[in-house]
């Protein structure tokens, strides 16, 4: 089942998902910058629900199978999680809440704390009668999978014992019939991964998330207003309203809290379960405890919930719920419709799936480290990439599961300088403009002709269909066109916004070695290159690259093999007029310009020559 979902369409390539995923199974690969799911790897933690800033993520929907259950022959049971207290608070009663799940056209609805009880009996079991080993406890479905991916040697430390949701699921079957359709309500997206993993009188049919039935209830237009109050079906649970809380499945249970006493030790959250089952691994026998694990606050902010920071309201409106039901609770019916139920098999076993990938060496670590500007210390972690540590993060990337610009601290050091180098060039271009222009002044009419001269051709020259570029001997961009800067991509086109048509920036940084180096050639040998083929970004450049003023000037045509042809006759026509109709105006003016003006003659020409060769070739 592919529990989670990214709609690409949505997404803006924040990649946030990514870094939220405890996992590493969000990536992005080498030639895709959208995120891809390795769902093998997933274990519906949920982490990358509510980081996308446009909602791109999200996770695969029961309503419409659950409407399909209700609309059938079958008697339906829905069997609703404790947390639900602290997930509607916009409710005043509970009763009437029971009602609006029944007016869905649920037959029954039931708690899952009687569940809860039932599982709690046999924590305590197993946790108090020791018998020499120690287990983490198996009620989080996120736990479970991450232990089977990530550390299947510890799958058989793992408590044996179902999930409260598979409990209440065999009790609702045993007391109603075992033809009954069964729909769980809770906090938990991998819950619906749990309820694929039994079948019998353990199959859950569908799961709903509290926000899903917030949705169903709006479509159903239910509100409290309109229904009547109905109590939950029996049978009813006890402490198990308390197992929203990180120890409430300990407090169901009986055993004690006391740090001096207590067998079991209790975190929740993703990065100390992380760090807890990683100590686990290392050796139980020296830190001597069970582990009670939960990967969110317990279950009061699972990834199914409505988005609300507020955990201590939420803690509140449990615990005064459980109050509430306690009040006036029938301790002996409860304690009958335990034996009663006592009989059913509880237990249950894992399967390791290993989805380890190699651990890299510390050198391939430290070198990656270091390319980052890392230190190879675990402690100059920032946690900014989603990793609990820069040597997480370098592992990772040598896996192939993460990039180095995941690396929000180097990536943004990256741009920070580059718009540094980026303003510190401008500045100079501002400087260099700005005793032009004052020179400008001294030249008047004359210099008037020029800038109308230099206009025409820089006019000609951006409206040429294909990428041209020139360079001085230094490969720094003297004039470059709309369709060079397009060739070149997003990066350039940035570039562009800050230097307009690239001026100034080095060709080094713009191209590949194969493709600037041919520049270096021309400009040594004073030798024409002409319509060499080269691959570039996934595309055909043929490119011909002419020496405009020997050892100083070089001047290129890209042509992209890709894109049909422009008209070549009617641009061979129209430079051809320019430079008749100008040519008088720039030998006059040859004076001011020096060597300028017949070098930008001479590349012209040698543009006319090239589209003529390619026409001729064509």
């Amino acid at each position: 089942m592919q529990l989670i979902n990214i709609d690409l369409e949505k997404c803006n390539q924040s990649h946030a998902c990514i870094r939220a995923c405890p996992v590493q199974a969000i990536t992005v690969s080498k030639h895709n910058e959208n995120p891809e799911i390795n769902h093998d790897r997933c274990i519906g933690c949920g982490s990358c629900l509510n980081v996308c800033p446009v909602n791109a993520v999200s996770y695969a929907s029961s309503i419409a199978d659950t409407f399909k259950l209700l609309e059938s022959e079958k008697k339906i049971a829905a069997i609703v999680d404790p947390s639900i207290s602290g997930e509607f608070p916009d409710i005043t009663d509970y009763i009437r809440f029971v009602d609006m799940i029944r007016t869905l056209g649920f037959n029954y609805v039931n708690e899952v704390s009687f569940g809860v009880d039932l599982v709690a009996k046999e924590y305590h079991k197993l946790f108090t009668n020791f018998k020499g080993k120690y287990y983490i406890s198996a009620n989080c479905p996120s736990i479970v999978s991450y232990v089977e991916k990530f550390y299947p040697e510890m799958a058989t430390n793992l408590s044996p014992i179902v999930t409260p949701m598979t409990a209440t699921a065999m009790v609702v079957r045993k007391k109603f019939g075992l033809d009954i359709g069964v729909v769980y309500i809770g906090p938990c997206v991998s819950a619906k991964d749990e309820a694929n993993r039994h079948k019998g009188n353990r199959k859950v049919d569908a799961v709903l998330t509290f926000h899903e039935l917030r949705q169903m209830f709006h479509e159903k237009n239910i509100k409290e207003s309109t229904v009547e109050y109905s109590d939950f079906d029996e049978p009813i649970g006890y402490l198990g309203s308390l197992y929203p809380l990180s120890k409430g499945i300990l407090t169901a249970a009986g055993i004690s809290e006391n740090m001096m006493e207590s067998p079991v030790l209790t975190t929740d959250g993703k990065f100390n379960i992380m760090d807890a089952i990683d100590e686990f691994s290392q050796g139980p026998e020296v830190l001597k405890k069970h582990f009670n694990l939960f990967y969110n606050k317990g279950c009061l902010m699972g990834p199914g919930t409505t988005p609300d920071n507020r955990k201590f309201l939420r803690k509140t409106l449990v615990i005064d719920y459980a109050k509430k039901r306690l009040k006036n609770f029938d301790k002996k019916k409860w304690e009958k419709d335990m034996s009663y139920f006592s009989d059913l098999d509880l237990s249950r076993t894992f399967t390791s799936d290993d989805q380890r990938l190699e651990i890299p060496s510390d050198e391939k670590i430290e070198e990656i480290l270091k390319s980052v500007d890392k230190s190879v210390d675990e402690k100059s972690s920032c946690n900014a990439c989603g990793f609990r540590s820069c040597r997480d993060f370098a592992v990772s990337v040598s896996q192939g599961l993460a990039k180095p610009d995941t690396c929000l601290t180097y990536s943004l050091k990256n741009k920070q300088d580059f718009i540094k180098t980026l303003k510190a060039n401008n500045e100079k271009l501002r400087k260099n403009r700005k005793e032009l222009e004052e020179n400008e002044k001294l030249l008047k009419t004359d210099n008037q002709k020029i800038k109308t001269q230099s206009e025409t051709i820089s006019s000609l020259l951006h409206n040429l269909p294909s990428a041209v570029v020139i360079v001085d001997e230094n490969l720094k961009v003297i004039e470059s066109n709309s369709s060079f800067i397009n060739t070149l991509g997003e990066d350039a086109e940035m570039i562009n916004e800050v230097i307009p048509g690239l001026i100034g920036a080095d060709l080094k940084t713009l191209l590949p070695y194969n493709i600037y180096n041919l520049f270096n050639y021309v400009l040594q040998k004073d030798e024409n290159i002409l319509g060499r083929d080269i691959n570039f970004n996934e595309g055909l450049l043929n490119i011909s690259v002419f020496s405009l003023k020997p050892n100083k000037i070089a001047g290129a045509v890209f042509r992209d093999m890709y894109v049909a042809e422009v008209r070549q006759e009617e641009i061979i026509n129209r430079v051809t007029e320019v430079i008749d109709e100008n040519l008088k105006m720039v030998q006059q003016i040859a004076f001011s310009l020096g060597e300028g003006a017949s070098s930008t003659e001479k590349m012209l020409n040698s543009i006319i020559e090239t589209y003529k060769k390619v026409k001729k070739n064509d």
